[in-house]
């Protein structure tokens, strides 16, 4: 392989699922004003990503095709564009890329969507943190009002699907702000949601797990939602008065209740979340993860050769924490 090419994998149309996800070789991206070049260590891939080569974006994502997707990595600096002060070549990130290009061996980011990654954080643990991460954070602390550093009032959080990429993080981070923990997830991973944190652990199976009931007959304050086709009326039942629920991943029927809500004035509220890519949230969440007090539950890792199985175990939905890839 020349120098100047490398190793990525991409597709070439909406739709195409695995079959389209094609290994080639292309050039190595050079990074501009404000950019970095990242020699790709890890990267994780999130649903959003499957979702948006099913076309959930379309037309502004990809903006062309053919496309590299992921946007979660780790990895060494090799190259800094102009007017980048805050790296340097050699330099251990995490980074958020705005463009997708994680499934490769390099990658550019905007230098104010990388953060530094200390020697405590693997590049594992890196990666699989940023967009998932960011979800759970700014679901407790923006949408829901919490405070992490356990200063404010006793609240009581449900998370569900806690067992998947933003429910693992999630608990870690509602335990930090001495949140009382109910968790919903499969019987297989009941044993880890309770080693993160959770209070109580329910399988989602059940008759008590369907109805989301909390095994100490409490209601939730906060109820973060990481899963889907659970209607309005079950949470609705098990929140108190002023309850919020966040839904983390927000579809036409969220934003459709979001606004009946408005107009009728409901105490109970429905808040969509929008995960936004800030560099101080990220930073955060990485010296968390060096001081031991945020864990990276990795489902798997695949080599960037086989990309596509680590692409269709997304895609099925039955991950337990993150999948990443490594090249």
């Amino acid at each position: 392989m020349a120098r100047n090419l490398m190793r990525a994998v991409q597709y070439s149309k909406y739709g195409g699922g695995v079959a389209d996800m094609k290994h080639v070789e292309v050039p190595i991206p050079s990074p501009k004003k404000d950019e970095v070049l990242i020699k790709v260590e890890a990267a994780s891939i999130n649903p959003i990503d499957w979702k948006i080569q099913e076309g959930v974006a379309r037309p502004v994502l990809p903006r062309k095709f053919p496309h590299i997707s992921g946007t979660d990595v780790a990895g060494e600096i090799v190259q800094v564009g102009p007017g980048v002060n805050n790296f340097k070549a050699g330099d251990k990130v995490v980074a958020v890329l705005g463009n997708g290009g994680a499934l490769a061996e390099f990658a550019v980011a905007h230098s104010s969507s990388t953060v530094p990654r200390p020697p405590e954080v693997s590049a594992a643990d890196g990666a699989a943190l940023p967009i998932a991460g960011l979800a759970a954070h700014q679901s407790l602390t923006k949408l829901a009002g919490l405070k992490l550093d356990g200063s404010g009032p006793p609240v009581n959080v449900l998370i569900t699907a806690a067992s998947g990429g933003v429910g693992t993080y999630a608990v870690q981070l509602a335990k930090l702000a001495n949140a009382h923990v109910t968790a919903t997830c499969g019987a297989r991973n009941m044993d880890l949601i309770r080693s993160l944190g959770a209070d109580e652990v329910l399988d989602y199976k059940t008759q008590e797990g369907t109805a989301l009931k909390s095994p100490s007959g409490r209601k939730y304050d906060v109820i973060i939602h990481c899963t889907a086709n659970i209607p309005w009326s079950t949470f609705e039942a098990n929140l108190t008065p002023k309850g919020k629920v966040v839904d983390t991943t927000p579809g036409f029927g969220t934003l459709l209740s979001v606004a009946v809500k408005k107009i009728t004035f409901a105490n109970k509220q429905l808040l969509p979340l929008f995960t936004a890519v800030k560099q101080e949230n990220l930073d955060y969440l990485v010296k968390l993860a060096q001081a031991g007090k945020l864990k990276s539950v990795i489902d798997s890792t695949h080599p960037l050769s086989k990309a596509e199985e680590a692409w269709a175990k997304s895609i099925e939905g039955h991950a337990t924490g993150k999948i990443l890839v490594e090249p």
